[in-house]
């Protein structure tokens, strides 16, 4: 039942590092907003796993061939899954652009079953429909218009939804794919492979083709460390939750963060709320309790 508390934790932390990711969209553009949290959330990770290694009394887990595949998909996955997230955000509000991403729910089911072999019973596929139907209703406004330029930040939430799916069975893979080491040891080492590929990565690409918002990045220290410390803080729950159970199961229960991103738009963005997305809550908070009822 651990992967409970750990997934809640993860999907609070989530949502204020999607808050100040928001806010920096504007100075430093998606990718920039992107690099902060792979950036500034490596140094955290790395101090996280000498905790954890402490805490285990044991060395850290060697990566081998299939650990390093599973990590670096999934590291790849959710560099694009975040710019396209925040690229969402850019164009329509925070909390609906958080709501078309969570259609992973039902995507990161499909990619576990098909790539890790992680079932479902029937109770739990009927929590993450429920719950991705009360995503539908939260983002999804009766009588609006659909314009082509209303469809692109859906598409891109959606797409986010899949590339985040994508990220998570990889990780949950690579985590897996360890054959050392406690659980909690073993889901720190893949973050920190994980953080440490993506600030490579995306480092390279913005000394190239953005070298002026990577150097922006490193004069708004204050805002950035923050970003960085919760997206390695989620992160680091995130991954303690797949080591645990399936990345279905935590990730339909991450649907809550839909709530959380209600309250910051609420408090943050003075964005107010609809009886229709009340209902689309509800129903997250069914489909979720369903899911907890499965366990």
């Amino acid at each position: 039942m651990l992967w409970i508390v750990t997934t809640l934790i993860a999907a609070a932390a989530q949502t204020a590092r999607n808050a100040m990711q928001s806010s920096l969209t504007a100075t430093l553009g998606t990718v920039g907003a992107t690099q902060v949290r792979f950036l500034y959330g490596f140094p955290f990770a790395l101090v996280f796993l000498g905790l954890v290694t402490a805490a285990a009394g044991e060395s850290v887990p060697a990566p081998a061939w299939r650990f390093l595949m599973f990590t670096l998909g999934g590291a790849i996955a959710q560099i694009f899954g975040t710019v396209l997230l925040l690229a969402a955000m850019r164009e329509r509000s925070f909390s609906v652009a958080t709501a078309f991403g969570k259609t992973e729910a039902v995507q990161v089911a499909v990619f576990g079953l098909v790539i890790l072999g992680d079932h479902l019973t029937v109770l739990r596929a009927l929590a993450i429909v429920v719950a991705t139907a009360g995503v539908f209703l939260v983002a999804v406004k009766p009588g609006e218009k659909w314009t082509r330029e209303s469809v692109r930040p859906a598409l891109f939430g959606i797409a986010s939804g899949g590339l985040y799916a994508i990220a998570a069975v990889g990780f949950r893979g690579g985590i897996l794919a360890l054959d050392e080491g406690v659980y909690f040891l073993r889901a720190t080492t893949t973050l920190v492979w994980s953080l440490g590929l993506q600030a490579v990565l995306l480092g390279i690409w913005m000394a190239v083709a953005d070298r002026a918002n990577l150097l922006k990045s490193l004069t708004l220290r204050r805002q950035s460390l923050f970003a960085g410390f919760m997206g390695a803080f989620a992160s680091q729950f995130w991954f303690l939750g797949f080591s645990l159970t399936s990345a279905a199961n935590v990730r339909t229960l991450g649907l809550i963060e839909v709530l959380f991103a209600q309250a910051v738009s609420r408090r943050l963005f003075a964005q107010e709320t609809s009886a229709r997305e009340m209902t689309g809550m509800a129903a997250i908070v069914l489909g979720v309790a369903l899911l907890l009822a499965a366990v």
